[in-house]
């Protein structure tokens, strides 16, 4: 088995996101919309297996930890069974550093698998929502969907960034490690760790959050569900897509870009490109 070194990582990683830049648009939506319902899949199952620990506050870390350990086989699905997933796609901008792509390539596969991964994990939120998935536990399951939705919407712009600089940085760490490693086993466990991590520590996720707040926009139409929640009808009238897009998605995208193409992407280019920086 061969384990590359940081400085053969990046050669790898340039090179490989050079032909993601310049795959067709037909092969990016297909991939990036599996990309969606992979990660919309493992949220949903990291959801229903802490959902009743996650509202006691003497549970939450242990709560979070389940959610952590049960949300990693999005990322795996998406490394070894081969998808387009955006955050992971920040890498890219390592191709772009070294001039191999221009940056209207990198603009182009980014919207494009954004857009994809947005359509594939809301389709599942819906097709959820119809089969009664969330009314599982007698609503309870349905209830802390709506409140862990109602909370995301409400972070705040700056702590969006904050949290979802965090997130990507571990994510991409875990992309880049599997750049490493040439065995199935070996990637697996490259993206374990760092997506246990972001989600025991409560990081945000742009793709994760395009499952987990439209869920909980279709699971507020349930009204034993929203009456579960404790909320008021005002708080449950604000939780809708303009809040999911303008209260989260938008501040968490820009963290994850951050994270991603500058933390992570940027400073490996940075330390190993040493010839090019004389």
């Amino acid at each position: 088995m061969e384990v590359l070194s940081p400085d053969k990582i990046l050669d790898k990683v340039s090179d490989a996101y050079v032909i993601k830049a310049r795959s067709s648009t037909k092969k990016l939506i297909v991939l990036s919309f599996m990309a969606g319902v992979f990660i919309a899949l493992a949220a949903s199952a990291s959801t229903f297996a802490a959902y009743n620990l996650l509202g006691e506050s003497k549970y939450l870390g242990l709560g979070k930890l389940i959610q952590g350990l049960t949300f990693t086989p999005g990322l795996v699905f998406v490394l070894i069974a081969g998808a387009e997933l955006f955050t992971g796609n920040n890498l890219m901008v390592i191709s772009l550093l070294d001039k191999k792509i221009q940056a209207k390539e990198l603009l182009r596969a980014w919207i494009i698998v954004y857009l994809g991964n947005f359509i594939g994990s809301v389709f599942v939120a819906f097709m959820l929502y119809k089969s009664g998935q969330f009314e599982s536990g007698g609503g309870e399951l349905g209830a802390s969907i709506i409140l862990l939705a109602n909370s995301k919407v409400h972070l705040g712009f700056s702590k969006g960034i904050i949290l979802g600089i965090f997130c990507n940085i571990l994510v991409c760490l875990g992309v880049w490690m599997s750049f490493g490693s040439d065995s199935q086993v070996g990637k697996m466990l490259c993206a374990f760790f760092p997506v246990m991590l972001f989600v025991l520590s409560g990081f945000e996720h742009s793709i994760a959050n395009m499952y987990y707040i439209p869920a909980g926009i279709f699971a507020k139409a349930l009204p034993d569900l929203a009456t579960l929640t404790g909320l008021e009808a005002n708080v449950l009238e604000a939780l809708n897509w303009g809040s999911f897009l303008t209260g989260n998605l938008l501040p968490v995208t820009i963290g994850n870009i951050i994270g991603g193409g500058i933390f992570v992407g940027f400073c490996y280019w940075l330390a190993f490109r040493k010839k090019e920086i004389k």
